[in-house]
């Protein structure tokens, strides 16, 4: 792959194994492996079977690889970002590690996922801080930007420090203007002394490898992200991007093993004087290193096709998939289709049919859909740039076939 041109969708999807004969549109779920993930990930296990102690010595240069590449994506400085296994992990880098002060309060939303929205029950069970949780919207379908920003505004209390928010919402399709909602936390904090702002946490896995951003645009203290659902990167692997004064509200919850943080300990120093944050707030141990190295050629493939291409590309075959579904007769489509308010996924109803059971006959025609894992559940298209729009017909189109069947069967 390479940037120059526009890219050749079908040389996008020839980089993967995929079984050519499914419609895979639940790729949001966990990624597929590109050809230069996975030369990339057979080159550092093969050096590491072949002589493990010797190839264990160039971690630090592959790791600064990495940093380096994932700073050039999100348009942040390497030394700001954490490296983890998952989105759930990095939630747990921020949340177990934030300080609060007696009286203090984390606000959350009712559309969280369920690591989310249980770590924060862990959190306020050992601080003793409050947590309160909002709604932002009532009608995923018919949301609109004004209605989040106002429930946002209202949610906020003199007490807030820590406010926790889903880009994009993976029961509901919704994506959140987080730059508009930036900006408002932005107004409340210039009536707040230097250490009482509210600070911004976004899980924004469901973004990440989708749009076409700059982090800093996005109005957040943290971004938390998994790097192997849009991204296409090794599967066990994550960030936390951190400002300034985010990663300066959180303490380290485990010892980091990055060279620049073990050397001063080793040297008789503190490393909270002079090692970057980021590598401070890495979690220490031994993850799957030929998986961790290799996400610097995952940066390297999307960045070749292009963030815009990406993000254009992944809303025409949404915008297809919208279309589609609201001319099935007994489909209820939650997902708005303002781009404005939606990403990279379709989350819809069958009326009166569990979506398991949904899911289960869109898997004998061979397509492979999600179901949301939430308790108002909901049947998920996920199409991305590995998919073409023959795929997206394919899946609606055996939907349209199975929707009579199953009314049918149920009377």
């Amino acid at each position: 792959m390479t940037p120059s041109g526009p890219p050749s969708w079908d040389r996008v999807r020839a980089e993967f194994l995929l079984d050519p004969t499914y419609a895979h549109l639940s790729m949001s779920l966990v990624a597929s492996h590109p050809r230069p993930v996975r030369e990339a990930v057979e080159r550092h296990r093969s050096g590491l079977d072949a002589n493990p102690a010797l190839y264990f010595h160039h971690r630090d240069e592959l790791v600064r690889v990495v940093l380096d590449r994932a700073g050039a994506y999100l348009g942040a400085a390497p030394d700001a970002i954490a490296l983890t296994e998952s989105t759930t992990a990095g939630l747990a880098v921020v949340l177990a590690g934030f300080r609060l002060r007696p009286g203090e309060e984390i606000v959350s939303t009712e559309h969280e996922h369920y690591a989310a929205s249980e770590m924060l029950r862990f959190k306020a069970a050992s601080s003793s801080a409050r947590h309160r949780v909002i709604r932002l919207y009532r009608d995923p379908r018919r949301v609109t930007e004004e209605e989040v920003v106002s429930a946002l505004r209202e949610g906020i209390s003199d007490d807030t420090r820590l406010l926790v928010l889903t880009w994009v919402h993976s029961g509901t399709g919704v994506k959140l203007p987080l730059a508009r909602l930036g900006a408002l936390v932005a107004e409340v904090n210039r009536g707040r002394a230097a250490g009482r702002e509210v600070l911004v946490c976004v899980d924004g896995v469901h973004g990440f490898g989708v749009e076409d951003f700059r982090v800093a645009d996005l109005g957040c203290d943290f971004f938390v992200t998994g790097c192997h659902k849009w991204l296409f990167g090794p599967r066990g692997t994550g960030l936390v991007w951190g400002s300034e004064r985010g990663w300066a509200a959180v303490a380290p919850i485990s010892p980091s093993f990055d060279v620049e943080v073990f050397w001063p300990w080793y040297l008789g120093s503190s490393p909270d004087d002079v090692a970057p944050p980021g590598r401070r707030h890495s979690p220490g141990g031994f993850p799957a290193f030929e998986h961790r190295w290799a996400l610097a050629e995952a940066f390297e493939f999307h960045t070749a096709i292009g963030k815009a291409a990406v993000a254009a590309r992944t809303r025409q075959l949404n915008d297809r998939c919208q279309e589609g579904l609201a001319a099935v007769p007994g489909v209820s489509v939650r997902t708005p289709v303002d781009p404005a308010l939606s990403a990279g996924m379709v989350c819809f109803d069958v009326p009166g049919m569990p979506p398991d059971v949904v899911v289960e006959r869109l898997l004998d025609a061979r397509v492979i859909a999600g179901q949301t894992p939430y308790r108002s559940s909901a049947v998920r298209f996920a199409p991305s740039v590995v998919n073409s729009p023959a795929d997206v017909d394919r899946g609606v189109e055996a939907l349209a076939a199975i929707v009579p069947r199953l009314a049918e069967a149920e009377r």
